[in-house]
């Protein structure tokens, strides 16, 4: 079974949709997938922090059924643990939201497997997500490619965090989420929890830039991140463009790789909507 960790609030839904749907529309057979959803519910500092709704969850679990009936969705509400040790901590107000942080509670949430691949909601799978989960791991806590500017603008082998393929019994021997736990607590940090796994690390392996590539979608690409990115024309600029902005995707980045993906999401979010207007 390949089992996927999400992080996130009821608004990353589509996002999470969306990935799903695209690694298990990309993988060759149809074996089982899990998927982890960390949420919580911490409207007390933004009335959007709210845990992902059981409907949407409901929903996400018989879609992943549909391709095999032993897949399954679990949905871990870490609230208390969030509380307990980050709030009010320096790096509450992260770069993108308190959200960001709780996947560091890995080692803690019971019921985790020793192998989890974490996943940023931003992200689609162009190919096989085998090429990836069946990366060796003995020896190292994780494994992760460059980050497409960090590279060059801090450290050649700086990784980016939004595509972790974590051996989760190797970090709880180098107790890599408790250290970087913290560093949360202790110092802000310029990318909250990246920065705090990549000061905890003892040993990673560093994946080539097609398993998460942050800028261009290649035909060997097997990740792409939709992540903020640089735009020089018409005039240098930055933008945020996510994978479910369907229109901006076809627009401005050209892409139709995904269209399949993109027909499915809607079918399946026209149910949902419609029973929200209900």
């Amino acid at each position: 079974m390949i089992h996927l960790l999400f992080c996130g609030n009821d608004g990353v839904f589509d996002g999470v949709l969306t990935c799903t749907l695209s690694a298990l529309m990309r993988t060759e057979n149809r074996e089982p997938f899990c998927i982890h959803i960390f949420t919580m519910d911490v409207s007390h500092l933004d009335e959007r922090y709210i845990p992902i709704s059981p409907e949407k969850a409901a929903l996400l679990e018989r879609t992943v059924k549909r391709y095999n009936s032993q897949s399954c969705v679990t949905v871990h509400d870490v609230t208390q643990l969030y509380m307990k040790y980050f709030s009010g901590c320096p790096n509450e107000g992260a770069y993108c939201s308190p959200y960001t942080l709780i996947r560091l509670f890995a080692d803690l949430v019971p019921g985790m497997p020793d192998k989890l691949l974490y996943l940023d909601a931003d992200i689609m799978f162009n190919r096989d997500i085998r090429l990836l989960w069946d990366t060796p791991l003995e020896g190292y806590e994780y494994a992760a490619a460059r980050d497409h500017y960090g590279k060059y603008l801090i450290n050649p082998n700086y990784i980016n965090a939004g595509v972790l393929l974590f051996n989760i019994a190797q970090a709880r021997k180098t107790g890599l989420f408790k250290k970087a736990r913290w560093w949360i607590r202790k110092q802000k940090l310029t990318f909250a929890d990246q920065s705090a796994l990549i000061r905890s690390t003892t040993r990673r392996k560093v994946l080539p830039q097609r398993f998460n590539d942050q800028k261009f979608l290649h035909k060997h690409t097997v990740i792409r991140h939709f992540s903020k990115r640089l735009f020089w024309l018409p005039y240098p600029h930055t933008d945020n463009i996510k994978q479910w902005h369907i229109e901006k995707v076809h627009k401005v980045f050209g892409y139709r790789q995904f269209d399949d993906i993109y027909k499915e999401y809607r079918r399946i979010t026209k149910t949902l909507t419609s029973k929200e207007k209900l």
